[in-house]
């Protein structure tokens, strides 16, 4: 598999006062919000519908890299890395840009993985074949040259 993985999302957003303590310093849990922020984009781009309530993360793993400050615009990219049976692997970086006297930084990056429990079972099951068939399809992915200037390539961790 390539760097670009099997499709891409961008989500902006700006670190809110509820996001940060009271240096104006965001809370770790702000990247989380930003991630599944990009993850919602990705599902809405592709169309799927009741994905949220059915994926819960059984892994998550993050690199906090540099802080995020109050009133900070923010771009998360998240690429699907992996389809499996039942579980999907995501890698993401999110990405402070630069507010006076702050510069663009790299704020975090990670991985984590969900697993498909449909809301009626206690188990893991299947992806539905509409939902893979969604993420796989082609005119969706992202390459370097559509890429826009504030999508930084995801490096492989």
């Amino acid at each position: 598999m390539d760097g670009a993985g099997i499709c891409r999302a961008v989500h902006r957003s700006r670190v809110e006062w509820m996001d940060t303590d009271a240096s104006g310093h965001y809370h770790n849990t702000t990247i989380v919000r930003c991630v599944e922020g990009a993850e919602a984009t990705l599902v809405r781009e592709r169309g799927i519908t009741g994905y949220f309530g059915a994926a819960p993360r059984v892994r998550y793993e993050v690199d906090f890299s540099s802080p995020l400050w109050f009133g900070q615009e923010v771009t998360t990219t998240l690429v699907l890395e992996h389809i499996g049976t039942s579980s999907m692997t995501f890698r993401f970086e999110v990405w402070g840009e630069a507010m006076d006297p702050h510069p663009r930084r790299l704020a975090a990056s990670g991985r984590y993985v969900t697993v498909h429990v449909p809301a009626s079972e206690r188990k893991s099951a299947p992806w539905p074949a509409e939902w893979r068939a969604a993420l796989a399809q082609d005119g969706h992915h992202r390459t370097d040259e559509t890429r826009g200037p504030h999508e930084p390539h995801l490096r492989r961790q």
